[in-house]
């Protein structure tokens, strides 16, 4: 028998939102968090607008000790302690004084520090190796973030960091299942971050898969299932889920977001037109079978998805592989949103903070809306009938949402959220 597992916390640092009232009246309301960035024009990028939370409004001597704040210049490490720490406090549970054997973390990134390198290459280069300071090292690994938050709550079971391009968010949350459900912990802290500025998005940018022509009019740059979708508009931030098995959940009272079904992590293997760039369909269908089939239900079981749909020409591409994969089409079709319009693609935190935002929308009892597709795209309704297309805020109570994000590497995960029921 597995554990069932339930989320018991959230936490998120988004550009539409810091905090969980701010970031779900955001997505219900459709505010967007894309602004212009000056030191892009200066940079001369073509695509000069991004999603950036603006850690501004909130008091950074809540989640940093004074000596921890000296130095600090990992802007991800600081979207991702913050979005964490706020999850274990909405979760009713305290910093451990002694080890917490029965809690743990999953806390990914895809690159962390990028900042604080650029500024340790330059000492290092002056010969001023002896000014690197002391937090150089926690800032700038792979591993900083979890083994910070590891500290920071005092968690003493598996303290680790995954990385998997933009499937990572998602994949932390099913590995922090896993963990649970196979009892080997009682509760593990989830989520992922992304480092923000140049140095993360110049790739991007050179690539040339960035928008160009909403420079002037950036909250209607980000156009997921739309027409005259251009492109990803670069985000960054953090969200964290507490994950805990139902039998301690119940024990200490908690208030309880959603149940987890199961899911699935797979990558398409670089075949049948799968590449670092490009997913190959056969393997996102499988991956979005293979989580129905570990979660005990069937596709038509699914009452709305969230999907990965970064607003680039290959939406229609994943909304005929979810059609696939569920076996609906059309008015069957479950309905379907994106918050990439709302705030961009946050790369490695895409997965953890769109979970965030899937898992509110029980409690809502509300489909989000997704910004900017009010031309949807012809051959998506090829597919799906334009009812399902999720465009503006819903009243709907949903029973079964499907999240799934699709990373460079060609890889996937798709993880199956159910509402609560006693």
């Amino acid at each position: 028998m597995r554990n069932r597992v339930v989320v018991t916390g959230m936490g998120v640092c988004a550009p539409n939102g810091i905090g969980l009232p701010a970031f779900g009246e955001s997505l219900s309301t459709g505010k967007s968090g894309i602004a212009w960035i000056d030191e892009l024009k200066r940079l001369k990028f073509s695509c000069q607008i991004a999603g950036l939370p603006n850690i501004g409004v909130i008091n950074l001597n809540d989640y940093f000790t004074s000596v921890q704040l000296k130095g600090l210049n990992s802007n991800g490490l600081v979207y991702g302690v913050i979005a964490g720490m706020d999850a274990w406090q909405d979760a009713g549970l305290r910093i451990a004084d002694a080890p917490d054997w029965d809690s743990g973390t999953v806390f990914g990134t895809g690159i962390l520090g990028v900042d604080k390198f650029r500024e340790a290459i330059y000492k290092v280069d002056a010969g001023e190796v002896r000014r690197l300071g002391s937090t150089t090292v926690v800032q700038t690994m792979a591993s900083g973030i979890s083994a910070f938050l590891g500290g920071k709550l005092g968690l003493g079971n598996q303290v680790t960091t995954n990385s998997s391009a933009c499937t990572t968010g998602t994949e932390a949350v099913l590995m922090g299942y896993d963990t649970i459900a196979n009892g080997k912990a009682k509760r593990m802290l989830v989520g992922s971050c992304s480092d923000s500025g140049p140095y993360v998005w110049g790739g991007f940018d050179a690539m040339r898969i960035l928008p160009t022509k909403f420079n002037d009019t950036p909250t209607k740059a980000s156009r997921p299932m739309s027409a005259t979708a251009s492109g990803f508009v670069p985000g960054s931030g953090a969200g964290a889920l507490v994950l805990e098995s139902l039998d301690s959940a119940l024990q200490r009272k908690a208030k309880i977001y959603a149940e987890i079904m199961g899911g699935a992590v797979n990558s398409g293997g670089h075949r049948n037109g799968g590449s670092i760039t490009a997913a190959n369909p056969v393997g996102v269908q499988k991956c979005i079978s293979m989580a129905i089939e570990n979660s005990g239900i069937n596709g038509k079981d699914v009452d709305a998805i969230n999907g990965h749909l970064t607003a680039t020409t290959k939406d229609p591409d994943e909304i005929g592989n979810w059609s696939m994969a569920l076996g609906r089409s059309g008015l069957d079709f479950p309905y379907i949103n994106s918050f990439k319009g709302h705030f961009g693609h946050c790369l490695a935190a895409s997965g953890s903070i769109e979970c965030v935002g899937t898992v509110l929308q029980f409690k809502a009892k509300q489909l989000f809306g997704t910004l900017n597709c009010e031309d949807v795209h012809p051959k998506i309704l090829e597919v799906a009938d334009q009812s399902k297309i999720v465009a503006q805020t819903l009243a709907y109570q949903p029973k079964i949402i499907a999240k799934a994000s699709f990373g460079f590497g060609d890889v996937n995960a798709c993880v199956i959220f159910k509402a609560y029921l006693q």
